[in-house]
């Protein structure tokens, strides 16, 4: 009777160090697998440009050993509660100024700036006149009804001689603040990435140079008036505050100034979306 407990014992024993020799195996397993450097970033944007210039940046952060998955999104709100919620990683569709606005009015968001990437300039057009001199007295103009956007189109206005601003009001600019209206334009506000979609109804309208190339104007041909190469607003990668300094958002920002990104943002765009670095 001893030896048939001495036997099971001793095969109790022998399965356990089988067991334990399984788990130091599957462990070591996941060990190599971290240590590889495969990772996975999460980065939400809008679909164009930003991201068709992430998925020229796919195959550069490959050779990082990151896997970049990108989320669209058609509006300039979910992204950044979604960065916030830490369902992304990252995101990249927005300028300084518009990210500073939107913390401003929603105070749980705490995001920083990451790195500049690429300027869209924001151009007035229209389907009914071929220059901004053939607007008659009382025409609408849309323009988007974001204060940094908004802002943003009636300072281009301004500059295109439409109208005249309070002095010193800047970005934060919004109807109420037109000091001249000689052609007593009226102003239709709507979501930024709705305003192409009024041009049928309106005299003209002022859009971002992502929405534009998405119901396919071409802002280097189709705009009657655009921003130059001055503009401050930059598009920027957003982060959580403390993330910026990441290993893979690093690399990230690594590959989107990289020269051929560079190369393929000048070649596809063609001066509708211009390099900032």
């Amino acid at each position: 009777m001893k030896k048939v407990f001495a036997l099971i014992a001793a095969l109790a024993f022998s399965a356990l160090a089988l067991a334990g020799c399984g788990s130091q195996q599957s462990a070591s397993s996941g060990a190599s697998s971290v240590a590889s450097g495969a990772k996975t970033l999460k980065v939400g944007a809008t679909a164009v440009p930003h991201a068709e210039i992430l998925e020229a940046a796919k195959p550069l952060l490959e050779k990082e050993g990151i896997t970049l998955e990108i989320v669209e999104f058609n509006d300039y709100v979910q992204p950044n509660l979604a960065l916030n919620d830490k369902e992304l990683d990252a995101n990249f569709f927005q300028h300084e100024p518009y990210l500073k606005n939107f913390m401003d009015e929603h105070k749980e968001v705490k995001l920083k700036n990451a790195a500049g990437i690429h300027i869209e300039p924001m151009g007035v057009y229209s389907k009914k006149i071929k220059k901004l001199d053939e607007l008659k007295d009382g025409a609408t103009i849309a323009i988007p009804n974001d204060p940094t956007n908004g802002g943003r189109s009636l300072l281009l206005l301004e500059k295109a001689g439409i109208i005249k601003l309070k002095e010193g009001v800047g970005e934060k600019a919004t109807v109420g603040d037109i000091a001249e209206n000689k052609k007593n334009i009226k102003f239709q506000e709507v979501e930024a990435a709705q305003v192409p979609r009024t041009l049928d109804d309106v005299d003209a309208a002022v859009i971002n140079s992502n929405f534009a190339m998405q119901v396919n104007l071409d802002p280097t041909k189709d705009a009657m008036f655009i921003e130059d190469s001055t503009s401050p607003y930059v598009n920027i990668i957003a982060v959580r505050e403390g993330d910026e300094n990441r290993p893979e958002i690093q690399a990230l920002i690594k590959v989107l100034h990289s020269d051929e990104i560079k190369q393929f943002i000048t070649e596809k765009y063609k001066g509708a979306v211009v390099p900032a670095f």
